[in-house]
């Protein structure tokens, strides 16, 4: 049975409960791992502490030159980990494949942002004077993980606060700690006992306690808004930095000028892609209405050729959802819209033909509007629902009529509709063309209620670090602006 790993050992640590891990696919216990507590969170944070001051002293080319060796031993390792994401988080191996490569390569590239950045010279108001702004760590990352993407939500997260010279303890979620627990061991065992600490748990009893810790100034968080509320209301007293991730409801506009063809196969990818289960899934399209009938025909053919089933299936497009729970509230959220006047053309409730697993049905609706729930809350499954418009102003305000603002996307080759587009839409990324393609020097993060934090590029890294301003009179001589006057 995996432990919890703590001050560079493996421990059970307080707990006398265990949780059981389900491999969607099969509805099959993998292992169980610790039910950890307050106090197992308290050691963690004690370790990270203690481990501290030497890791931020450590030379950033010797941080670099570990955190490249963490990357090479997941690239020999890569099987194993891509294999384990899919038995416990049910996307198709393919799509574990890249999230392998994106998680190993984060830590190729942070590893040479942190030996490079450290901070910068600014003009002096004197010639006697020297001025510079030193970037500095801010001690104990609680990294507080998904379990849509386990490993490189992880990355972008304890990759730079790690370069940066933090050190972290990292609560993945309970359905999918495997993969993280095994990272672990097979990629982390070099690093300083105590820089990086591993507890298993759920969040109230694990999380919360993280949250609420006086010695964890920095609290990096990917989930839901309600709990991404939770933890600022409990973080705000103690005025602790927020890195905070809270989901979307991404819009994808498609032009009149673009070809369907083209729009069906990056609107699918963009919505069914690790079964919807991504904070930045298509989860609302407007098509014009010059397109809107033959677009969504052929959306409705391809879809329906999708193939569901074990992602450990090389043939699989579309694995399993992650819990029933989750199956539950996409079928709640299609009943909704059609009650209210949208259509299914393909799909719409639970897949048949499998004995077992959380299977849902690839779905397109028509005929939806904004009084849907599936037009306006994150639905977070594969479920496509499709609205005419009848002029680019309308699209971009349907864009914008959200509480959210992660990611959106045009399909246009249109240059001056794209300039209206990334101008006027509230969105933290906006995609053209290419959906859900995210660039390691590119900041990731949203805007409104998605949450202001920054994952990747330098705006990253600079989520891990605290500004500091030092002032130097070299010459140190009494000033004329001072007292008497």
């Amino acid at each position: 049975m995996p432990e919890m790993y703590i001050a560079g050992r493996w421990t059970a640590g307080s707990a006398s409960e265990h949780i059981n891990i389900i491999d969607p696919a099969t509805e099959e216990v993998l292992a169980s791992v610790p039910r950890g507590t307050s106090a197992d969170a308290q050691a963690a944070v004690a370790a990270a502490k203690d481990a501290f001051d030497d890791w931020r002293r450590t030379s950033a080319n010797e941080r670099a030159d570990m955190l490249h060796e963490a990357a090479n031993l997941m690239r020999e390792h890569f099987d194993e980990l891509a294999t384990l994401l899919t038995r416990e988080e049910g996307k198709p191996y393919s799509e574990n494949e890249e999230e392998m490569e994106w998680t190993l390569n984060t830590f190729h590239y942070y590893a040479e942002l942190g030996r490079h950045e450290i901070g910068s010279v600014i003009p002096p108001g004197d010639p006697a004077q020297f001025n510079f702004v030193i970037r500095e760590p801010y001690g104990v990352a609680a990294c507080i993980i998904p379990w849509n993407y386990p490993l490189l939500l992880l990355a972008w997260k304890v990759a730079p606060a790690l370069a940066a010279g933090n050190t972290v303890v990292i609560k993945p979620s309970e359905l999918t700690p495997l993969a993280t627990l095994r990272l672990a061991e097979l990629a982390f065992a070099h690093l300083p006992p105590g820089v990086v600490n591993v507890v298993t748990g759920f969040g109230p009893e694990v999380g919360e306690p993280l949250v609420r810790h006086p010695d964890v100034p920095v609290i990096a968080f990917t989930g839901s808004v309600a709990t991404g509320q939770r933890i600022a209301s409990i973080a705000a007293p103690m005025m602790k930095k927020l890195h905070l991730e809270l989901g979307g409801k991404d819009p994808m506009v498609i032009a009149p000028d673009m070809e369907i063809e083209t729009a069906v196969s990056a609107l699918a990818y963009a919505a069914l892609l690790n079964a919807g289960q991504v904070c930045t899934s298509t989860e609302r399209v407007y098509v014009h209405q010059s397109q809107y009938a033959a677009f969504s025909e052929e959306l409705a053919s391809f879809v329906s050729s999708l193939r569901l089933g074990n992602g450990l299936d090389e043939n699989v497009d579309i694995g399993p959802m992650i819990e029933d729970r989750f199956r539950d509230k996409v079928a709640g959220h299609i009943a909704e819209a059609v009650s209210r006047g949208a259509r299914v053309l393909v799909g719409g409730g639970n897949a048949t033909g499998f004995d077992r697993g959380y299977f849902f049905q690839p779905t397109v609706l028509i005929d939806a509007n904004h009084s849907m729930k599936i037009m306006r809350e994150e639905t977070f499954g594969p479920a496509i629902p499709l609205m005419p418009y009848r002029d680019f102003d309308e699209a971009i305000r349907l864009c914008n009529d959200s509480a959210l603002g992660l990611g959106a996307t045009l399909m246009s080759h249109d240059a001056r509709l794209v300039k209206r587009f990334f101008e006027n839409v509230k969105a933290g990324t906006i995609w053209i063309n290419d959906p859900l393609t995210d660039n390691y020097a590119g900041p990731f993060g949203g805007m409104k209620m998605t949450g202001g934090g920054r994952e990747l590029g330098q705006a990253g890294f600079d989520e891990f670090t605290e500004i500091k301003h030092v002032h130097w009179d070299i010459e140190g001589g009494i000033k004329d602006y001072w007292f008497p006057y």
